[in-house]
């Protein structure tokens, strides 16, 4: 019997959910995100996307190493380069790659390899990207170069995952006056590339929806969750009215009831600060957290449910229990929990 939280990354939901990425933007090439070791995912237990996207992204030269040695498809560094030895195993690694800096121009100018390179320009988010003037030069140096290729344009937007937010036609509007389609164009994250049909242009970008998890809280647009983690149920225990469950007893019984206690805790990713009104998933019936999480374990106030030793619970992943919503009673996001499993957690590869 596993006694230990488990991981299972279901392939038919990422193929699922790349094809609704087709769907809302169907002439697009995709780059599929998959920094941070697929959002959590792990990149060998992602292999649909890997076969499927046309491009894949990922944040620095480390992870483009670790993607490189499963796929030959084309990564792109979205930090670019920030020195001559990055450059030179950025090269090496056939990447795309990023130039957001006037400091990455000149590094880029004095090489002497072909590059594909993608310019990032800056439309309102002040994080990375060049002014339009920095763009401008960049296109008349590069233009002139035989051994760089612009192989897109891109911008990325602050607020897409607020539909009516001003500043998405804003940076739109921007974009559109300092672009042409001379080049290939890429606005659209997973928030515009299901509320913005203007921004899809020739390259959209999805990372969370491919995950499964909904940019809006109010609509998952049949998204499909694909990380759906489990632990077991370890310990059952009859209460009375009054008495205390965890540490600082900060849940006391109103009534007898039944505590389940599952193998899974901060240590293993689940969020300590999940207030007593998040649901746990055991045996098709939703449950509530009592008392604080720990390092190892949580409680469950499962009341007259009959359950048993060994019994799965699921704490996110299914329809019944999506991740987004123990994000909300955890008062984080989404990707913060996916990102945040622990290597404790085992994981394994799903139908």
């Amino acid at each position: 019997m596993n006694m230990r939280a488990i991981a299972t990354i279901s392939q038919s939901a990422l193929l699922h959910n790349l094809s609704v990425v087709k769907k809302y933007a169907p002439q697009a090439k995709v780059v599929a995100m998959v920094k941070a070791n697929a959002y959590g995912h792990h990149l060998n237990l992602v292999i649909p996307l890997l076969e499927n996207a046309d491009i894949l992204a990922v944040s620095e030269i480390q992870e483009a190493q670790a993607l490189r040695q499963i796929t030959n498809k084309p990564i792109l560094l979205l930090s670019g380069v920030h020195s001559r030895e990055e450059l030179q195993q950025a090269i090496d690694l056939n990447c795309h790659y990023v130039v957001h800096h006037s400091s990455q121009i000149t590094l880029i100018n004095n090489i002497t390899q072909a590059l594909n390179i993608w310019l990032k320009i800056d439309t309102g988010m002040h994080r990375l990207g060049l002014s339009s003037e920095e763009y401008q030069q960049c296109l008349s140096d590069f233009n002139t170069n035989p051994l760089i290729h612009i192989e897109c344009i891109l911008s990325h937007f602050a607020c897409a995952d607020e539909c009516n937010h001003p500043m998405n036609q804003a940076q739109l509007e921007t974009f559109n006056t300092i672009t042409d389609n001379k080049n290939n164009r890429s606005m659209a994250n997973s928030a515009a590339i299901l509320s913005l049909p203007e921004s899809l242009f020739d390259v959209v970008r999805p990372g969370i929806m491919l995950y499964g998890v909904s940019p809006f809280n109010d609509n998952y647009f049949t998204l499909k969750p694909v990380m759906q983690l489990s632990a077991p149920i370890i310990s059952i225990k009859t209460l009375q009215a009054g008495d205390c469950v965890g540490y600082g007893a900060s849940w006391t019984a109103d009534k007898q009831t039944t505590i389940a206690i599952i193998a899974i805790g901060y240590g293993d990713g689940y969020p300590r600060h999940a207030t007593n009104t998040t649901p746990v998933l055991i045996n098709d019936a939703l449950h509530l957290l009592a008392g604080r999480v720990s390092m190892d374990m949580i409680a469950v106030d499962i009341g007259n449910a009959k359950v048993a030793i060994g019994d799965k619970a699921i704490l996110w992943g299914d329809e019944k229990l999506r991740v987004e919503t123990v994000a909300y009673h955890s008062g984080t996001i989404a990707y913060e929990l996916l990102t945040g499993v622990s290597a404790r957690v085992g994981f394994v590869s799903g139908k």
